[in-house]
């Protein structure tokens, strides 16, 4: 003795009502959506002391800030180091650079050499 279950017919959907059409405009100008678009973002800059350049089209640049410290508001210089694409190995140690950000360019280099600021007085020696 088989007996059927009774099952619900399914929903029906529903058709969505049409949209009316809309109407037709004349062709946005060039100009007009230019001034739509966001303004383009302003590249980061920092100036910086050249530490090392013995990597090829690399350099290494300690950029200090002075902070203010939270409790004893003494002011504390604070660095990075930062690797940035110097492409015609001109930066050498001592020189003080400014920097630009860039795409990334290998893991650690997201900085590229803009101009040398200030040539080092007196070239680093070098312990061999």
């Amino acid at each position: 003795m088989a007996e059927k279950k009774e099952t619900k017919p399914k929903a029906e959907k529903k058709a969505a009502p049409a949209k009316a059409a809309a109407p037709k405009t004349a062709p946005v100008s060039t100009s007009a959506t230019r001034e739509l678009k966001p303004a383009i973002q302003r590249r980061r800059e920092v100036v910086g002391t050249v530490v090392s350049d013995k990597m090829q089209k690399t350099i290494v640049v300690k950029v200090d800030r002075r902070v203010r410290h939270g409790m004893y508001g003494k002011y504390v210089t604070r660095s990075q180091r930062f690797k940035a694409h110097d492409e015609k190995n001109d930066a050498k140690i001592g020189d003080q650079v400014s920097l630009v950000e860039s795409r990334p360019l290998s893991r650690d280099k997201r900085w590229a050499l803009q101009k040398i600021v200030r040539r080092a007085t007196q070239a680093a020696e070098v312990n061999v």
